[in-house]
């Protein structure tokens, strides 16, 4: 087992790797202060994880909500299912929830966490590479509108991570190559040796080579870790880990939740970052063609779906995050392992570049 550390202060935490941790005791039990735990998961992860994760919670009063699983289904309606059980059970200020499952239940689990009773403790314990390697760790929490995703949240530090590879096993192909994506982006943002050691082991992370998942997972932990430590509330470089996000984020929001997978949307995302860079002349078009080349051997769509018009992705694109006095900031690219984040740039050029891809 490998452990890491977030390092925020008071609210720094752990972050636990490695194999059969599920079920074990010692991990969680440390940073439970009350006797009430409320496990969150969803239909999909509940049959196959949920009888071994409640084993580590024995000595304390357990109770469980599952959740629909899918994009779709992350939004204030399905929240307050969790709401309904804390509050319908009585749930005090002492409990600790439990996320167990993806990104959606992290996200959703968490926000409940920020929410209840004006904020009460929880653990992630992610089940998708996707989670793993990005939602789970760094605090960000919240639900999708239909105008836009994840613009309704909070940040919000869970107590630990802890990450069984293991889980990856029942993992469907599709799902592994989405969390694959936001693998790729810790190479693309800061990280060249990374991206080079994606290159020459892709084939050993699609065989699901534990020693390669291993590595993979806390190398891209260890790279947010990092950045988070730097940048808790996003104010400055934690924004660098939004690379190919806006781009992603139009995507599943024009399509409908639940169409194209977080990474898949990531993946197109981190492509036309990359191409818009190359046009504004700040990156070669050999770098493209990696990070392109990459991307496709790791199975993930690049090019922008044929139902979704350049008017309304430049449309969605205006509802981020990064949008600062009407200008829409963009994470780009000088380079593999370089990144910047800027509004300097010719929104006419942004156009054509989107038309070509």
């Amino acid at each position: 087992m490998k452990k890491l550390q977030v390092d925020l202060g008071a609210r720094s935490y752990p972050i636990y790797i490695g194999q059969h941790l599920l079920g074990q005791t010692a991990l969680t039990t440390p940073y439970i202060k009350g006797q009430q735990v409320l496990i969150v998961t969803n239909e999909t992860v509940a049959p196959l994880y949920l009888k071994k994760t409640l084993t580590a919670f024995a000595n304390f009063k357990t109770s469980e909500v599952i959740l629909p699983d899918g994009e779709e289904y992350k939004n204030l309606k399905v929240l307050n299912k969790i709401f309904d059980t804390l509050l319908s059970q009585r749930f005090d200020r002492q409990t600790t929830l439990v996320a167990l499952g993806g990104g959606v239940v992290g996200d959703m689990t968490g926000f409940a966490a920020a929410c209840y009773q004006r904020g009460v403790p929880f653990i992630q314990i992610p089940t998708t590479l996707l989670a793993q390697v990005d939602s789970s760790v760094g605090g960000k929490t919240g639900v999708n509108h239909r105008l836009g995703k994840n613009m309704i949240g909070a940040f919000h530090q869970p107590l630990c991570v802890v990450i069984d590879i293991d889980t990856l096993q029942t993992l469907d192909d599709r799902q592994l190559s989405a969390g694959l994506a936001e693998v790729i982006k810790y190479g693309l943002i800061n990280d060249l040796e990374f991206f080079e050691w994606l290159e020459s082991h892709a084939e050993a992370l699609l065989a699901r080579d534990f020693s390669a998942l291993s590595f993979a997972i806390a190398r891209s932990c260890q790279d947010k870790a990092n950045i988070v430590a730097k940048d808790e509330r996003e104010s400055g470089q934690r924004a660098l880990l939004n690379l190919g996000h806006t781009f992603g984020h139009a995507i599943e929001t024009g399509l409908g939740y639940g169409v194209y997978l977080h990474g898949e949307g990531v993946a197109i995302g981190m492509c036309l970052a990359a191409q818009f860079s190359a046009r504004l002349g700040w990156m070669s078009e050999i770098d493209v063609t990696r990070i392109k080349t990459l991307i496709e051997k790791m199975a993930l769509p690049t090019r922008i779906p044929d139902d979704l018009t350049i008017e309304r992705m430049l449309d969605l694109m205006q509802v981020d995050k990064k949008v600062q006095a009407g200008k829409l900031r963009l994470v780009l690219l000088e380079g593999i392992g370089k990144t910047i984040i800027t509004d300097q740039y010719d929104p006419q050029l942004l156009r054509q570049s989107l038309k070509q891809a």
